[in-house]
């Protein structure tokens, strides 16, 4: 019988679950030995999310899910010991769409939390998932100081910082994030990015919708009700093309001054991946269908971010959009946890440079 080495995961701003979901389908064997992650703990502070999170990923253990604002979340005495940490700080205001406010706005300052887990716990590793635009935020200085003091928390860590095109590995989607990965220096192993499956083969939003076919009854694949404007207007939009680059009657278009996001009223292009999926929704950025004139539903959402069919969200439809648009892809995080059970089993991979210098 094979020995099992199983490391317990705790999650902060953990969203719906793409990322543990991920890494709690992951195994990998080696030396007569299963390499495993277990769910230990979870927390958000939104309640729809939170509820989400339970059923799919703890469903025997939902009091491990703690929905509570971290900044009131008792982190030393509530949380228990973890071998693995993830968080996906918010990144509102490290985001290129966003005002990138970096530290100085509300959000910046939250990664510190996270932080403090790795403080208390030290674990063996730890995953941080950000926007690509976290580089540039505060001239480059936030992201210099978040890679330092991650560097230096807890016992200290081996940094490997790489920004990651999921389209490149398998996920049918152009989403682009920043993802450090730490291994604690005692481990004497260093984390190395994985090689890209799918370059210049991507998986195309139709392949995502209709291999295999969503199911009629699949859940969270309610409709929406569409504008007859809205629906005259997408008519005259054809796939790839946005409000923008249409050629649409004068009653169809829309007298918006200043910057004018390529996503509004974007159809996808059944050719490509999907242009990244996002948690907004107003002014015509629900996402397309290539072939009706209508929004995506949220299952289509949650095929191109990767969540299986048998993955359900709970909360209004529109809660359920913000949860898709806002977690790490299933098949991206499954590939990052792959890689990072190879590495602590010391089992070698094919890998490429990382493609973000920083000093160590």
């Amino acid at each position: 019988m094979k020995k099992q080495q199983i490391y317990k995961f705790g999650e902060l701003f953990s969203g719906p679950g793409g990322l543990a979901y991920g890494a709690i389908k992951t195994t990998v064997e080696a030396n007569d030995t299963l390499y495993s992650i277990a769910h230990g703990w979870a927390n958000d502070f939104d309640e729809d999310t939170c509820v989400t999170y339970r059923k799919n990923i703890s469903p025997e253990t939902p009091d491990t899910v703690i929905c509570e604002d971290i900044r009131k979340l008792d982190i030393e005495n509530t949380l228990t010991p973890i071998d693995i940490f993830a968080y996906g700080f918010p990144c509102n205001d490290f985001s290129v769409v966003g005002k990138q406010k970096g530290f100085n706005g509300t959000y910046g300052p939250l990664y510190t939390y996270g932080l403090r887990v790795i403080d208390k716990f030290n674990p063996v590793a730890f995953i941080a998932e950000n926007v690509g635009g976290l580089r540039s935020a505060n001239e480059g200085k936030a992201f210099e100081k978040i890679l330092s003091d991650l560097g230096n928390a807890g016992a200290g860590y081996d940094i490997t910082v790489n920004l990651y095109k999921a389209e490149e590995y398998g996920v049918p989607q152009t989403r682009h994030r920043i993802i450090i990965v730490g291994i604690r220096k005692d481990q004497k192993k260093k984390f190395q990015v994985p090689e890209p499956t799918h370059i210049g083969k991507y998986v195309t939003s139709r392949e995502a919708f209709e291999n295999p076919p969503i199911p009629m009854n699949a859940k969270n694949n309610e409709i929406t009700k569409q504008s007859a404007i809205v629906i005259e207007r997408l008519k005259q939009i054809k796939p790839g093309q946005n409000i923008w680059t249409a050629t649409l009657p004068p009653h169809l278009m829309l007298n918006i001054k200043g910057a004018k996001l390529s996503q509004i009223y974007k159809r996808l292009d059944p050719n490509k991946p999907s242009y990244t999926i996002t948690g907004s929704g107003g002014g015509g950025t629900h996402g397309y269908h290539y072939a009706e004139p209508r929004a995506l539903t949220n299952r289509e959402r949650a095929r191109i971010q990767t969540f299986p069919d048998s993955f359900e969200f709970y909360g209004s439809k529109e809660s359920v959009r913000k949860q898709i648009g806002m977690a790490v892809p299933v098949d991206l995080s499954k590939v990052i946890f792959t890689a990072l059970l190879k590495t602590l089993a010391s089992v070698p991979y094919k890998s490429v440079q990382s493609n973000i210098k920083h000093i160590q």
